[in-house]
C-alpha cells in the first residue's frame, strides 16, 4: 500500500502528479478487472445478518431434505454468522445492523435462532454470548413485527404477537384510508404474499424442532403489550392500535367466500409479477413470502411457480472461499445478498470511468450496450396507477424487474448515456441511433414520474400517505417511497445536462425542491445513502449542474457543512447512526471510509473548491489507503436499504467512486477550468 511507502502526496508539483496519475491507473485497471464478458459489472451486495438467518428458517419451514450439500451450506453460514458477530464487539455479544453499530435485537434473534438450526449449541461460548446480550437488550420480546411473524410461524410465540393484516386488505377500493396502492413497491411485494401466510398461520416443519425460548425475558404468552415503533406518533398511533385490537379477534369470523376472493387477487398479484428467475420485486424477503404463500394455497412444490420462486432465492446465495492468509485466516462462508445490484454498479462504473478517460473510456461503450438492452419499454408497472398514460421507460436495479423500474438508477443510466455520446466523439455513442431514442424515454418517463412539489420518489410518483406508517405492521416506518433530496437530485442533474432550462417547470420545481430541503447545518439528508454526505454530494452536484454559482449561498452552506466534517486525518465517515431520532449520533465522529470521502471531494469540487485545502487532504488520504490491487477495502455499510433499519455494503462503491474523484480533481487541475461540467 501507499501508506507504507509513507506517501504525503502535494499534488500541485511534477512528482506528486505522476503519483496521482499512477493511482488512477491502478485503480481503473482493478475496476476493470470486475467487467464481464458481456460488459456489465456487478459486485456484491451485502445486508446484515438477518437475510442469510432468514434463508436457513426458509428452508427449515419446509423441511428440506438434509443432503451433504444442504448441510455443507448450512455449515458455510454459520461461519458467516459467527463471523459476523465476532467482528462487531460494539454490538455486546450480539449483531448490529451496519458495521460498527450496535445491538440490533431483531437480527440478533433471527440470527441466533439460525445458528442453533445449523446446529451450535446453546452453551457454547458465542451462542452464551449472543444470548446475554439479548437479554440485556429487553429479549426477544422487544424484537419488530417482521421477526414476530416468523417465530410465530415456529411455534415460538403466539400469533397476537403479530398486528392483524387480513388478506380481505386486498378487496378495498382505492379510496379507502388503507389501500395497496397507497404503499411503496417493497411493501407491497412483501406484504400481498405475507397476507396469505398470516390467513393460513401455517406452522413450520421445523425437523429439528428447534425452539429458542431461552431468548425471551417474559414468556411470550404472557407479554400482554408488543413494541411499536419509535418514529410513530398519536393520535395515528391511538386510532391504529384501537383497530388491531378490534381486527385480531375478528379477521378469521370473517366471510369464507371474501377470504377466497382476496387469497385469488394475491395469488394472481404474485403470479403476474413472479419476474422469473429474478424474482418477486426482485428483493429476497418478497420472494420468500411467495413461497410460503403458494404453500399455503397448496400449489405443489414441483409447480413451475414454486420452482421459478425458488431459483431467484438461490440466485441471491453468494459463495465466498477461504482466505487462510488473510488477517489471521477466513473460512469459506455463504451468506444471502438482499437484491443484486448490476444495472446501479454499472451505470455509476461507467460514470468513473468516462471520468478517467484514455484507455479505460473505450471499456465504457460495452457496458452502455448492456444497459440499453434492459430499458424497460413495453411494462406499464406499478407506477402507472398514479400516472396512468405516461409511456414506460426506465430502468430498474437488477437484472431484471420489469414492474418496478427505478427513477434513480434511469437518471444516472441517462446521465452515462449522454455524456458518452459527447465525449466518445459521435452522437450516435454505442448502439448507434438507439441512444438518442433512449435517453428520449428515459428522461420522459422521469420527468412524468415527478411529484408535486418538484421531487422524486424511487418507485412511485406522490407515494406520501404519512399516517400509514403509524399503522402496527409499520414499526418499521418504511411504509412509504414519498420524494427525497438524493433521487430528486440525480433527477434535476440529469436534466440540467440535456440543457434542459432552469425556467422549464419541471427544473424550476426541483431546484426550489432541493433548496427548501437543505437542513440548517447545511446539509442535505440521504436516504439511500449513508447520509448526510451522500445527500450533501446528490445535492451540491445537482445544482451546480442547474447553474447555481459556487457564490451561492446554499453552496456555501453546503460546502461549509462538509469541510466542518472532514476528519483529522483527511477522510470522511459516517455511520449509520446519524439516521437516529436525535442529533446526537448525526453530530459523531466517524471513521474515514474510501466512498464517503470520494463523495465528499466530489461535493465539494461541484461547489467550485477544487482548489481547496480540504480537497486535497481527502486525495490524500485515499492515495494513501489504496491498496495493493488499485481498489480500495471497506468493511463500513454506507448504503440504506431503510433509514434505522436496514443497511447495505454495496462491495463496488470503494471501486468506482475513488477512482471518480481522482479522476475529476486530476481533470480539473489539468484544464482551464474548475468548473465541474457535469450533472455528476
Amino acid at each position: 500500500m501507499l501508506a507504507a511507502a509513507g506517501v504525503t502526496a502535494v499534488l500541485r508539483d511534477e512528482d506528486a502528479e505522476a503519483a496521482l496519475g499512477g493511482a488512477i491507473d491502478r485503480a481503473a485497471a482493478g475496476l476493470l478487472a470486475h467487467q464481464r464478458a458481456d460488459g456489465h459489472f456487478v459486485f456484491e451486495l451485502e445486508a446484515d445478518a438477518t437475510i442469510p438467518a432468514e434463508y436457513v428458517l426458509l428452508r427449515h419451514f419446509f423441511g428440506l431434505p438434509d443432503d451433504e450439500a444442504s448441510l455443507a451450506r448450512e455449515a458455510r453460514i454459520g461461519n458467516y454468522l459467527r463471523r459476523t458477530r465476532a467482528a462487531e464487539p460494539q454490538a455486546g455479544g450480539g449483531w448490529p445492523l451496519f458495521h460498527g453499530g450496535p445491538i440490533d435485537v431483531s437480527c440478533s434473534v433471527k440470527a441466533y435462532y439460525a445458528l442453533r438450526i445449523i446446529g451450535d449449541a446453546p452453551e457454547a461460548p458465542h451462542m452464551r454470548a449472543a444470548r446475554e446480550a439479548i437479554l440485556a437488550a429487553g429479549g426477544a420480546e422487544r424484537a419488530n413485527v417482521f421477526t414476530r411473524i416468523a417465530l410465530a410461524l415456529f411455534g415460538q410465540v403466539p400469533w397476537r404477537a403479530a398486528p392483524a393484516m387480513p388478506v380481505e386488505i386486498m378487496l378495498l377500493p382505492r379510496w379507502f384510508p388503507f389501500h395497496l396502492d397507497k404503499i411503496s413497491y417493497w411493501a407491497r411485494t412483501v406484504l400481498v404474499p405475507l397476507l396469505v401466510v398470516m390467513a393460513h398461520r401455517p406452522r413450520a416443519a421445523n425437523p429439528r424442532g428447534i425452539g429458542i425460548a431461552e431468548l425471551f425475558r417474559t414468556p411470550p404468552a404472557e407479554v400482554r403489550r408488543w413494541p411499536g415503533g419509535a418514529h410513530q406518533r398519536q393520535p395515528w398511533a391511538a386510532i391504529f392500535g384501537g383497530i388491531d385490537r378490534v381486527l385480531q379477534p375478528a379477521q378469521h369470523r370473517l366471510p369464507r367466500r371474501s377470504r377466497r376472493r382476496a387469497e385469488a387477487l394475491a395469488e394472481r398479484f404474485v403470479t403476474e409479477r413472479l419476474n422469473g428467475e429474478d424474482g418477486l420485486g426482485g428483493i429476497f424477503p418478497a420472494m420468500a413470502n411467495a413461497l410460503m404463500m403458494y404453500h399455503c394455497l397448496g400449489v405443489p412444490p414441483d409447480d413451475p411457480r414454486v420452482l421459478t420462486a425458488w431459483a431467484a432465492v438461490e440466485k441471491l446465495v453468494h459463495d465466498r472461499p477461504a482466505r487462510p492468509g488473510e488477517d489471521g485466516g477466513r473460512e469459506a462462508e455463504t451468506y444471502v445478498q438482499p437484491c443484486l445490484s448490476p444495472v446501479w454498479d454499472t451505470a455509476l462504473a461507467a460514470h468513473a470511468l468516462l471520468e478517467t478517460g484514455g484507455e479505460a473510456a473505450e471499456r465504457v461503450p460495452a457496458a452502455l450496450d448492456w444497459l440499453l438492452g434492459r430499458q424497460i419499454l413495453d411494462v406499464a408497472g406499478d407506477w402507472t396507477v398514479s400516472r396512468p398514460g405516461l409511456r414506460p421507460g426506465g430502468w430498474a436495479f437488477q437484472y431484471e424487474n420489469a414492474y418496478y423500474p427505478d427513477v434513480d438508477d434511469t437518471a444516472v443510466v441517462v446521465l452515462a448515456l449522454d455524456r458518452a455520446r459527447h465525449q466518445l466523439g459521435h452522437e450516435g455513442g454505442p448502439g448507434g441511433g438507439r441512444v438518442g431514442e433512449a435517453i428520449a424515454r428515459g428522461t420522459e418517463w422521469t420527468v412524468g414520474m415527478q411529484s408535486r412539489g418538484g421531487g422524486w420518489g424511487a418507485f412511485d410518483a406522490d407515494n406520501t400517505h404519512h399516517y400509514l406508517n403509524n399503522i402496527p405492521f409499520a414499526d418499521h416506518g418504511a411504509l412509504l417511497d414519498p420524494p427525497t433530496s438524493d433521487v430528486s437530485a440525480r433527477c434535476l442533474a440529469m436534466l440540467a445536462q440535456l440543457g434542459h432550462d432552469p425556467s422549464e417547470p419541471a427544473v424550476r420545481d426541483a431546484i426550489a425542491y432541493l433548496l427548501a430541503e437543505q437542513e440548517p447545518d447545511g446539509s442535505w439528508y440521504g436516504r439511500w445513502g449513508v447520509n448526510y454526505v451522500y445527500g450533501t454530494w446528490s445535492a451540491l452536484t445537482a445544482l451546480n449542474a442547474a447553474g447555481l454559482e459556487p457564490e451561492h449561498p446554499a453552496m456555501r452552506r453546503g460546502a461549509a457543512w462538509l469541510k466542518r466534517r472532514q476528519n483529522p486525518d483527511g477522510g470522511w465517515g459516517e455511520e449509520g447512526g446519524s439516521y437516529g431520532l436525535d442529533d446526537a449520533a448525526r453530530r459523531a465522529a466517524a471513521v474515514s471510509t474510501a466512498s464517503q470521502t470520494a463523495w465528499a471531494m466530489l461535493a465539494l469540487m461541484a461547489a467550485g473548491e477544487a482548489d481547496d485545502d480540504s480537497v486535497q487532504r481527502g486525495a490524500d488520504w485515499l492515495l494513501a489507503h489504496q491498496g495493493a490491487d488499485g481498489l480500495w477495502s471497506e468493511e463500513d455499510y454506507t448504503g440504506t436499504g431503510f433509514p434505522r433499519i436496514f443497511y447495505l455494503r454495496y462491495h463496488g462503491y470503494a471501486k468506482f467512486f475513488p477512482l471518480w474523484a481522482l479522476s475529476r480533481l486530476r481533470n480539473l487541475r489539468r484544464g482551464n477550468s474548475r468548473r465541474v461540467v457535469h450533472g455528476l
